[in-house]
């Protein structure tokens, strides 16, 4: 009898600058095999383009029928990214039972910026006692709403404890405009209207941003003829269909972050582990506990705004592989600092624009001494003319002699006042500045080899040439150089994370603390107050430069650094391994003496027996729980019920206060068959 095949997943990664695929197969036992992966630039004019190009090429590689393919998963820093950039659609915010001085509250003026805010009375107390609803004022502005904005986030005081204000608006809305409507209740089942409402405003003005990706992926995955559930990667690492991703995508910030540590926990087995992900512009570390994610407890903060989306607890430091090297100022023996911006590579820009690059690398080693400006030019960044709105005169003026070719800035700028019109021109996204970067030392050294080696060395050397505060060299040689920047990089990687241990066990003073210890444990001076320190765990290294630079780890942070085969595709790879979770809460309150009120889902209900609204609450979100979970892509869900109790004692008699009821349910997607 011929064995059936292993099915075939498919995992995308859609990143700020490359999406990744990677084809995975169950084949091989419990870490699987993967049989093909691949990178392409992100499109973001068109995010199909990029996805066609990693996809098209693991199908390629591995002789793939997209037909055998049972299953399509993806993360994405596009919420995220659009978050921090201030993206989005133009949304009404509805308020009920909420004041304007509410609105300066958690951010959340800021965040609405120019967009509507309709205020109605109404909303429950803690109990979910209801106020008088009116929505005249809602009625009466929905004929202008609804031409001039993308959709709706509604919000009713205490709606957590009674969603029924927040029902009838929604209703209301959908009838009249039909247009989409994010209710806080479906959300979030915190407290704290104000940061409820921002989440909900967030969430609404994302829902067509996801939308378009989740469209440009399916029509893709049609037109290849690959007919497979499509999943997304939450914020907390935890699978959900597209369906539901549609529907909440605030859940999916910090989505790329969660699958590369589903990912790293997956391709090394560790349940307890520091997981850093080294990139060409950020490190971003995290904590492994118990085999999941550790979350930060009071919500995502994104782009400045604290959220209530349970995501992971991440730290994001300006270190990577293409981060910009200067000199410490003023020091006899300057030490090199790095980021946290980024800067091309000469490496990179070398392979791209060859003699052009080159023969003014030549030029400055012939002069006497080293400039300022030296192994620095400028090129756009090739961005649509639109975005280039705006600038003042000198910033146009600059802007209009800069091109798509690397221009020296030594030839380029004539003062300081233009170095920080410059630098205006690059926070703008307008402008690149190419430089000496790691990447370059990493070639010089024979240890990278996918750029132009030559142009990196010239780069070195003319850094090498820069002075300390004696008038000296800094370093003999471009190798010299190169593996001082190498070693600094090693250096700070041990930092951030020993930063981010500190910080996770709620340490005061964390980033001086590890800047401390790894100097000594540099240096080998312990000092008079001796002391060592050494994480618990190890630490997963990820990112496709993580073998080059964190090889010499351990010493510094006295545990093991394990760098896995696969770690240029960890997000990719952790979209298709994880687990659909979803959750459900009801709670359970005595607004008086012998009355327990349940408020599970969209419903309140009054018990006379706290037995009775504890079996009636976990009831409800079992099933609750059973329902979202099919939603959310499982047809086997496991489902966990935990109960927890506030009680107090007087005169020796046990008082009832709460009941918090919550359920997970977790379970692998669905696939085709």
């Amino acid at each position: 009898m011929t064995a059936k095949p292993h099915p075939l997943f498919l995992g995308i990664d859609t990143g700020g600058t490359y999406t990744d695929a990677v084809l995975w197969s169950e084949e091989g036992g419990p870490k699987g095999k993967v049989l093909a992966k691949a990178k392409s630039l992100t499109t973001r004019h068109d995010l199909a383009v990029g996805i066609a190009g990693a996809v098209d090429a693991v199908l390629q590689q591995s002789g793939t029928d997209p037909a055998a393919i049972k299953l399509v998963s993806m993360s994405t820093t596009l919420a995220t990214n659009a978050l921090v950039e201030g993206q989005g659609g133009r949304v009404a915010l509805v308020m009920i039972g909420f004041s304007e001085a509410d609105l300066a509250r958690d951010g959340l003026k800021t965040a609405l910026g120019t967009d509507p805010v309709v205020f109605c009375p109404g909303g429950h107390d803690v109990h979910g006692n209801a106020a008088k609803l009116d929505l005249s004022g809602l009625e009466a502005a929905l004929p202008e709403l609804g031409g001039s904005v993308s959709g709706f986030a509604v919000c009713a005081y205490f709606a957590t404890r009674n969603p029924a204000h927040e029902l009838a608006a929604r209703d209301l809305i959908r009838e009249r405009t039909g247009l989409p409507v994010t209710a806080s209740h479906e959300l979030s089942a915190k407290l704290g209207g104000p940061r409820r409402a921002l989440t909900t405003l967030l969430n609404a003005r994302l829902i067509s941003m996801i939308d378009r990706l989740v469209a440009a992926t399916e029509g893709f995955l049609a037109k290849r003829g690959i007919a497979a559930p499509l999943m997304v990667v939450r914020g907390d690492g935890a699978l959900v269909s597209a369906a539901f991703a549609r529907q909440r995508p605030i859940e999916t910030i910090l989505s790329g972050p969660a699958a590369s540590l589903v990912g790293a926990r997956h391709m090394t087995g560790l349940d307890d582990a520091m997981v850093s992900d080294i990139g060409g512009t950020t490190t971003d570390v995290a904590v492994l506990d118990g085999g999941r994610p550790r979350l930060d407890p009071e919500g995502a903060t994104v782009g400045g705004f604290r959220t209530m989306v349970e995501a992971v607890a991440m730290r994001t430091f300006g270190l990577g592989g293409d981060s910009e090297i200067t000199l410490e100022d003023g020091a006899l023996d300057p030490k090199i600092l790095l980021g946290p911006r980024r800067l091309v590579p000469l490496a990179l820009a070398g392979m791209v624009h060859g003699e052009a690059v080159r023969s003014e690398l030549e030029r400055q080693l012939r002069a006497p001494n080293p400039g300022r400006m030296d192994g620095r030019f400028a090129l756009r960044t090739g961005v649509p003319d639109r975005l280039a709105a705006g600038l003042t005169a000198p910033e146009a003026k600059l802007y209009e002699a800069i091109g798509a070719t690397p221009l020296a800035l030594d030839r380029l700028l004539s003062s300081n006042a233009q170095n920080a019109t410059l630098n205006r021109l690059v926070a703008r996204g307008l402008v690149h500045i190419c430089g000496f970067t790691p990447s370059d030392a990493a070639h010089v050294l024979g240890k990278q080899a996918n750029w132009d080696a030559a142009t990196a060395r010239l780069g070195a050397e003319l850094f090498a040439r820069r002075r300390d505060g004696r008038g000296q060299a800094i370093a003999a040689t471009p190798e010299a150089i190169a593996e001082r920047v190498l070693v600094t990089l090693t250096r700070w990687s041990a930092e951030y994370i020993l930063e981010t241990a500190f910080a996770e066990d709620g340490l005061d003073g964390a980033a001086t603390v590890a800047h401390a210890l790894v100097q000594r444990a540099v240096d080998g001076h312990p000092g008079i107050a001796r002391f060592t320190v050494a994480l618990d765990r190890p630490v997963i290294g990820l990112g496709a430069s993580a073998p080059l630079h964190y090889a010499g780890l351990p010493p510094l942070v006295g545990n093991g650094c394990i760098v896995p085969e696969d770690t240029d595709v960890a997000n990719a790879l952790g979209a298709v391994v994880g687990q659909v979770r979803v959750s459900a809460e009801a709670r359970v309150s005595q607004p008086k003496e012998g009355l327990f009120r349940l408020a599970s889902g969209q419903t309140v209900r009054d018990f006379t027996e706290e037995a009775k609204a504890i079996e009636a609450a976990e009831a409800d979100v079992r099933a609750i729980a059973a329902e979202r979970a099919k939603d959310a892509g499982t047809d086997s869900a496991e489902i966990d019920v935990a109960t927890e109790f506030k009680v107090s004692i007087v005169e020796g008699q046990r008082m009832f206060i709460e009941a918090h009821v919550v359920a997970v349910a977790s379970g692998r997607p669905r696939i085709a068959v």
